[in-house]
């Protein structure tokens, strides 16, 4: 048991390895603003509209046999009377022995905090409560005693090694806040906000050594401005995160011209310290936005993986009519 268990943890460890070298357990996005609920509950209902849904799907380190395929989808959805309602679910698939890891939420958000002129400058709080479920598929694990000298594994040899436990699943929570200035007229509007991701710290039915091991908060701080000139508007946008002793620091922006009454293209990148450049591109057709970046890996991680880059794909939905607070009009990414 002792083998296998070391096998597994080895096998996950590798997978969730960062540049930094220290585990960080939790998917990351370049494109993190087109999936809300993810990045920050207290997003829920901030948007131009009544509803949004919005999907995403990375596929990352495409030189690593088995390695990440993440995909995540959002709805949210804003009553005009200051609480809003989402949920969104994430799964994410890696590794030889079909580690998967799914997590389901629903948020509430309320956003009724108002003040400046007209009150368009903008407080949320929300609470995010859900559930995760990790699992492998035993049946693709190999055992110490399944690898013969000389040959090297043999599928056809008895393992002696028990799994207890293939699935768990354990309730999860969350927390956010976010600010945004919706006045309209001004050439700079900041919006930024603060989350806390399992502040219940889950325990980890899979990376242990007969220890129980728990899940770590996943903080994230996220913040940028929509500075208008002319017919465009220019929004840097920067986030960090911290899971453990894993943090994350990205910087970037991108440029939204108007092309037509309806459509709006979107042209940008961002940089993530110590790891990749990803550019992107967007476009925004009555009331429907298709984006896609591709990360560049940077580190040093391309030469042990061969092909360490990612690829990213999102479709986001806007749809009813005003919601109270369409002075402002929501960053695409």
């Amino acid at each position: 048991m002792a083998m296998i268990t070391r096998h597994i943890t080895a096998v996950i460890a590798f997978l969730f390895l960062c540049n930094t070298g220290k585990a960080q357990a939790d998917p990351h996005f370049s494109q993190y603003y087109v999936y809300p609920l993810w990045l920050n509950p207290a997003l829920t209902g901030s948007m131009e509209g009544s509803y949004r849904v919005s999907a995403i799907y990375r596929n990352q380190w495409a030189g690593v046999t088995d390695a990440f395929s993440t995909m995540g989808v959002s709805a949210d959805v804003a009553t005009g009377k200051d609480i809003n309602f989402g949920a969104n679910i994430l799964s994410q698939t890696a590794g030889s022995a079909g580690y998967r890891y799914t997590n389901g939420q629903v948020s509430v958000a309320y956003s009724g905090i108002r003040f400046g002129r007209e009150g368009q400058q903008r407080i949320a709080f929300a609470l995010q409560a859900g559930i995760l479920n990790r699992r492998i598929d035993a049946s693709k694990l190999q055992g110490g005693d399944q690898w013969v000298p000389v040959i090297g594994y043999n599928p056809a040899m008895p393992s002696g090694d028990i799994i207890s436990k293939s699935s768990a699943s354990v309730f999860d929570a969350g927390a956010g806040i976010s600010y945004f200035d919706g006045a309209a007229g001004k050439k700079v509007n900041f919006f930024g906000g603060f989350s806390a991701a399992h502040i219940t710290e889950p325990e980890d039915p899979f990376l242990s050594y007969g220890q129980k091991q728990k899940l770590p908060a996943r903080y994230t701080l996220h913040g940028g401005a929509r500075i208008t000139i002319g017919n465009a508007w220019l929004v840097p946008n920067l986030l960090y995160m911290q899971q453990g002793n894993a943090t994350e620091t990205m910087v970037g922006g991108y440029v939204q011209l108007a092309a037509s009454e309806s459509t709006d293209l979107m042209l940008g990148a961002n940089y993530r310290f110590n790891d990749a450049i990803a550019p992107f591109a967007g476009l925004y057709f009555n009331k429907m936005m298709v984006g896609m970046s591709y990360d560049v890996n940077t580190s040093t991680l391309g030469k042990y993986a061969g092909s360490a880059n990612s690829f990213e794909i999102s479709v986001s939905f806007f749809g009813g009519g005003s919601n109270g607070k369409g002075f402002f009009k929501c960053p695409r990414l």
